[in-house]
């Protein structure tokens, strides 16, 4: 029973960003390059917990709050 439990949660991952490509191309929002540039460096090195990519990606979204064009990462193994 425990093992099948375990199997339906699985565990989560860790992933460091090495490079990343947010969307910032929203005509809605008057930020400045240096803003575009901050996200971008605060987000580069960070290492994040999640499921897969597509949480990685999801959770890096929600932080930032801009989409993601394109990401590298590596598994920070633990």
């Amino acid at each position: 029973m425990l093992h099948s439990l375990l199997q339906l949660s699985p565990e989560e991952m860790k992933y460091q960003v090495t490079d990343i490509e947010f969307d910032f191309d929203d005509p809605d929002e008057e930020f400045t390059q240096h803003h575009f540039d901050k996200i971008t460096d605060q987000t580069i090195g960070q290492i994040w917990d999640a499921d897969d990519e597509d949480d990685l990606v999801e959770e890096i979204t929600c932080a930032t709050g801009w989409c993601i064009k394109s990401i590298d990462y590596r598994y920070i193994l633990q």
